[in-house]
């Protein structure tokens, strides 16, 4: 006979009042909707009347060093050899500065303190470049420009696909490049026309050295005056070859006189450099002169200029 194993006794189905039910769902419910407890009433799992519910305060997680934190936690080796690797990490140096590091301001301190004189004509260059090129060192750049075009006056003349030519030269470049330009020819004519022509030769011969000095090919200019002989316009009447431009008379008299101009002076340009007058040259200004005088019109000179100087009809004793 196999022993019996001990019965359990069984749990009673019945309730007899003793037990309380524990619903947490409803508990929470009834905690978000009714806000505070009412007053005596009692539920499971809540603190006794009169005791508030103590907060537990949040563990602070510090991190760990070599020696004992306030935690009580205990050291990481770890953490002895993270920082010794930190400390044995050196940081790469700095990379020395640029050899044209502030360079522009200086130049610019330069200019501002004593003018064109204080600058070299490559510096005067790099100025003008560092508006059109903002970053990086232009002093090669405008050094390479001097050295094929001869100087800044032939850079600043320079034909516009003579500049996209050269190598650095973008848009940008060539536009500051021939704004300098169109603004010395402002100047130089403006000072021009402050006085009666006659009376402010040298001012004359600037600006016709400025307008016609490094060009490339022949241009006739035609300089017309009123009675006052004041610069009413300077008009380019005709453009050659490097040694001819075709001079008409008839048209040199057209347009002097839908000006209303009183006289006229002749200026042409030689590329060679040389700027001693060609038989052609006398011999189309004695033309002019004879078209001119049935009109009442007055030819004051005829003048050659050259990137070398000029010559003078009227000084030189051909008219």
């Amino acid at each position: 006979m196999s022993a019996d194993k001990p019965r359990q006794p069984a749990q009673s189905t019945i309730d007899d009042g003793s037990r309380v039910y524990f619903n947490p769902a409803e508990q929470v419910a009834d905690s978000t909707t009714h806000g505070a407890r009412t007053p005596g009433a009692f539920s499971p799992g809540a603190a006794p009347a009169g005791k508030t519910d103590k907060k537990v305060p949040a563990k602070k997680h510090t991190a760990r060093t070599g020696t004992a934190d306030t935690d009580g936690l205990a050291p990481d080796p770890r953490d002895d050899e993270t920082a010794a690797a930190s400390q044995q990490l050196q940081l790469p140096a700095k990379p020395p500065k640029p050899h044209y590091f502030g360079h522009r301001q200086r130049l610019r301190e330069r200019f501002l303190k004593g003018g064109n004189a204080a600058l070299a004509e490559y510096e005067l260059l790099e100025l003008l470049l560092c508006m059109a090129i903002p970053r990086g060192d232009v002093k090669p750049l405008a050094k390479s420009l001097i050295d094929r075009f001869g100087n800044l006056a032939g850079v600043l003349t320079a034909d516009q696909t003579e500049l996209a030519s050269c190598k650095g030269i973008g848009e940008a470049a060539i536009a500051t490049i021939k704004i300098a330009e169109a603004s010395a020819q402002v100047l130089s004519r403006e000072r021009a026309m402050e006085l009666p022509v006659i009376a402010s030769w040298e001012q004359l011969i600037d600006y016709c050295r400025v307008r016609l000095g490094h060009r490339k090919t022949e241009e006739l200019h035609l300089l017309f005056l009123d009675r006052k002989n004041r610069l009413i316009a300077d008009e380019c009447h005709q453009t050659g070859t490097v040694d001819h431009t075709p001079v008409y008379p008839r048209e040199v008299i057209k347009r002097a006189l839908e000006l209303h101009a009183s006289a006229l002076i002749l200026v042409h340009n030689h590329p060679s450099g040389d700027a001693t007058p060609s038989r052609g040259d006398i011999d189309m200004t004695r033309k002019i002169i004879e078209a001119a005088k049935a009109m009442d019109i007055n030819v004051h000179d005829h003048i050659i200029i050259s990137q070398a100087g000029y010559n003078s009809f009227k000084t030189l004793g051909l008219m």
